[in-house]
């Protein structure tokens, strides 16, 4: 049984790349142990996927390195993949034990599912394009929901500029605006549920009190394992770029994906199925090229 290590300390979305690499990994090997480095952002979600043997978070201070160098160092692994091209996993990666290294670097060059390719190389494991239907082994059929044939709006801190990075168009719609566009989406003959980030949302509360629950329901504070059960089971996704981008296609889920053109986001989605993408601008233009897609 091969042993591998992989360092992923960063966020969910970027597991997701690791996901795929691992399902390649046990496609070749399927009775390799995978050990996954976490952070605190995404140990929880890692931990609902059986895939993964043993899951440790390191946490980005002095002291908890040496205690983990300490730990791992009891093991030798047969591979040490530091995925995520952090200083702190090289920093640790480089105390232990281990018959074969591989250190990932992103660049503006490839692309992350190229990244995979050429790790896989590294590895002498054979690269499997399979591996983008990282999603396959999830199950939320038992899972109610309270419509079909329903439209998903996730509607994070990513729509609100004083909330996500400021150099981004602003996008944020007031309540009237997004009012408009919903009632829109209800004319497609579609239901529609909205999903929320970490923080609430004052300007939902607003679209609550105004909207009818038997065709609009506003989920807020779900774990990413019920929002990932609402994306399985929607016909569209209307999202900002983010983790939640990554399961639908998985899944093969249509998505409109809201990225700004400053940032070279195709490093990231360049093998995603059924996808469109827009560019940020205002909400009164961005909403009606929105309409047009669905």
């Amino acid at each position: 049984m091969k042993k591998y290590l992989i360092f992923r300390t960063d966020r969910v979305g970027d597991f997701l790349f690791s996901l795929k690499l691992i399902k390649i990994i046990k496609l070749n090997e399927p009775h390799s142990e995978i050990t996954i480095i976490a952070s605190k952002k995404n140990y929880k979600y890692i931990q609902s996927f059986k895939v993964v043997d043993k899951i440790v978070i390191l946490r980005n201070n002095f002291l908890s390195k040496i205690k983990l160098i300490l730990n791992l160092r009891e093991n030798k692994y047969d591979s040490i993949i530091v995925h995520d091209g952090k200083k702190r996993s090289k920093f640790v990666s480089f105390f232990l034990k281990f018959k074969k290294k591989v250190i990932c670097v992103t660049d503006l060059v490839d692309t992350q599912l190229e990244i995979i390719e050429k790790t896989c190389k590294k590895l002498d494991i054979k690269f499997d394009n399979s591996c983008i239907d990282f999603m396959d082994k999830r199950n939320h059929s038992l899972v109610k929901l309270p419509y079909k044939n329903y439209v998903q709006l996730h509607f994070d801190e990513k729509w609100k500029h004083k909330d996500y990075i400021k150099k981004y168009t602003n996008i944020e719609p007031n309540e009237e605006e997004l009012l408009w566009f919903i009632k829109k989406i209800l004319t497609k003959n579609k239901k529609l549920i909205i999903t929320t980030g970490i923080k609430p949302s004052i300007l939902l509360n607003g679209i609550r009190n105004r909207t009818n629950v038997s065709d609009v329901m506003i989920f807020e504070n779900q774990n990413l394992m019920e929002i990932e059960n609402i994306v399985f089971n929607c016909d569209l996704l209307i999202t900002c770029h983010g983790w939640i981008s990554h399961i639908a296609s998985a899944k093969k889920i249509r998505q409109i994906d809201i990225i700004d053109n400053s940032y070279p986001y195709n490093r990231w989605t360049s093998h995603f199925r059924n996808y469109n993408f827009l560019n940020r601008t205002s909400f009164n233009d961005l909403s009606k090229q929105i309409l047009n897609l669905i």
